[in-house]
């Protein structure tokens, strides 16, 4: 008797080694470890009052993520990120929403739908409670979701990676993001594009991504990091472009608005 497809599911409590790198994990994105950072075990030990093997374990799941790296006689270190690495996650990674976006729009799957919704509800109690760090949590699993959108397992998981590397990426330069944005004001901006995919339209959710990312992390990000090769310049002017323009929009959006308001 074939007994392997009624064996139970059995989810049990996270591990600890799931806890260390969810910890350490926040940390990078937050910004209190940064790129180049040497991880010193010792010191971690002791603030996340675990042992070296299931710290050990979690640091190499943040490896395969590509939070951090090993280095020969130098140990675990925070990836350093050059200019040219941050070209390359962020290129890659809109080329992952758009394929998504294509095989996913409009969505057919409403449990798909649900998860999005879900995600950014997550988002706006995050914000609610003025508690950035679970918000940015809260924010990668938004984006995750509209990935998941595709129903494509493999799509989700590389893009997941990328994602996390983008975050570290925004942890270089969280200052500047931090002063141009609210927290309520990046929730509208996820809402809105929530909506434009609600409408089954995915030219017009293609249209809404190529102007929804906030690229205040890259004010400055030249002076902050090294590897300025010509393409990662020419890409960040076009960037730089691009957010203006977006600001732009928004601000006379938002004066149409107030003159339409009786």
């Amino acid at each position: 008797m074939d007994t392997t497809s009624s064996a139970p599911h059995i989810t049990g409590p996270p591990s600890l080694v799931e806890l260390a790198a969810a910890t350490l994990r926040r940390m990078i994105v937050g910004g209190d470890l940064l790129c180049g950072q040497r991880i010193v075990e010792n010191r971690l030990t002791g603030e996340l009052g675990i042992s070296r093997p299931p710290l050990r374990e979690a640091l190499r799941v943040l490896e395969r993520e590509g939070l951090v790296r090993q280095v020969p006689r130098k140990g675990v270190i925070v990836t350093p990120l050059t200019l040219h690495d941050i070209y390359e996650i962020c290129t890659l990674r809109a080329e992952f929403e758009r394929l998504a976006i294509r095989l996913g729009v409009p969505v057919t799957d409403p449990a798909r739908r649900r998860r999005c919704h879900q995600a950014l509800h997550a988002m706006s109690q995050a914000a609610a409670d003025g508690d950035r760090p679970a918000y940015l949590e809260r924010s990668f699993e938004f984006h995750v979701s509209i990935v998941g959108l595709s129903g494509h397992a493999r799509l989700e998981e590389a893009y997941r990676s990328l994602q996390l590397q983008l975050m570290l990426s925004m942890a270089l330069n969280r200052r500047a993001r931090e002063e141009h944005e609210s927290l309520d004001g990046d929730v509208a901006r996820h809402t809105h594009l929530l909506e434009i995919i609600d409408t089954g339209d995915p030219h017009a959710v293609l249209d809404a991504l190529a102007t929804h990312g906030d690229r205040s992390f890259l004010d400055g990000i030249e002076d902050t990091v090294d590897g300025h090769t010509d393409v990662a310049l020419a890409w960040l002017a076009q960037q730089r472009t691009t957010q203006q323009r977006t600001t732009e929009l928004g601000t006379t959006q938002s004066g149409k608005t107030r003159k339409e308001t009786p």
